[in-house]
């Protein structure tokens, strides 16, 4: 199995090579977290350094910060420094404030900020993307090594059945802007302040469905959050996803996105090769709701 230290040794090696642009000491960097992201404490600023050829994501993430916090959204904030936006080796390294002591929202808080963003006229001074739920499904399942051959037939076909579902759906009644990955850990509270939206990389356009989803099947599909919660969440958004017709589809999208998730990092990681196994089982109805999916 390969270790993650060789790519954190380059993340950071990249960093301090972006901080030196920017005008920052990086001699106190912190590994927060390696993912999608690398992403680093350096004293009262993060940096967050992406994959190669990401540039124009990480500018489009800078620019829907500063319209958001524009709007009255809290959004995190870029940080207080010369060049905010670096590239090197091909990779861009973003610089933000760092958050104060907080935690993640409520189901109420989350649903509150939903309704206001869903709520906002789309930006003016720049394009967001169409939100594509199916974009990089079908390429994960094909490329990966970690998955048996009859267990690829069987989710390129659910692949495919869904997209089917989802055309057929047709287009939304109406398009919001929709933060793409709403859960409670992407809402944050500092103690004393107001919410604050983070993650801003799928930020989109599209049926605002799509950001209840999570929560939604948290609840039904996973007994991952109480009645009172789930009910506290509808009250304060004003809308019940589970009595829309769509609800099932949209859901069934969601947890195959998940499911790939997994997959994608399951040929360096035997929980996550473990998790898709578990997850195709409970995708096939082998194995009953509610379903019990470890976070990765």
């Amino acid at each position: 199995m390969s270790s993650p230290e060789p790519i954190e040794a380059s993340a950071l090696a990249i960093l301090e090579q972006a901080a030196a642009i920017s005008g920052i000491d990086p001699t106190r960097a912190e590994l927060v977290r390696a993912g999608s992201n690398t992403i680093y404490r350096v004293g009262d600023i993060i940096g967050r350094v992406g994959k190669a050829g990401t540039t124009d994501a990480a500018e489009q993430e800078l620019r829907i910060s500063q319209w958001l916090n524009a709007s009255g959204l809290p959004a995190v904030h870029i940080a207080d420094v010369a060049i905010p936006l670096v590239v090197v080796d091909d990779r861009p390294i973003t610089w933000w404030q760092r958050i104060p002591a907080h935690r993640a929202a409520t189901p109420a808080e989350l649903a509150t900020t939903l309704r206001q963003l869903h709520a906002l006229a789309p930006p003016t001074t720049f394009v967001l993307p169409e939100y594509e739920p199916f974009a990089g499904l079908r390429r994960a399942i094909t490329s990966t090594g970690r998955l048996a051959a009859e267990d690829r037939a069987w989710l390129l076909d659910h692949h495919d059945r869904l997209c089917d579902q989802h055309f057929e759906l047709g287009p939304p009644a109406r398009k919001s802007v929709i933060h793409g990955d709403a859960w409670q850990g992407n809402l944050v509270v500092p103690f004393g302040g107001r919410p604050i939206i983070v993650d801003l990389d799928r930020v989109s356009l599209s049926r605002p469905e799509w950001d209840l989803i999570p929560i939604a099947a948290d609840h039904t599909d996973f007994d991952r959050l109480s009645e009172a919660d789930y009910l506290a969440f509808v009250d304060a958004y004003g809308a019940d996803i589970t009595t829309n017709p769509a609800f099932r589809l949209l859901a069934d999208i969601q947890e195959l996105r998940w499911t790939v998730f997994a997959l994608s990092r399951s040929a360096t990681s035997e929980n996550a090769a473990g998790q898709v196994r578990h997850r195709l089982a409970c995708l096939r109805g082998e194995i009953g709701r509610p379903w019990r999916w470890d976070a990765l």
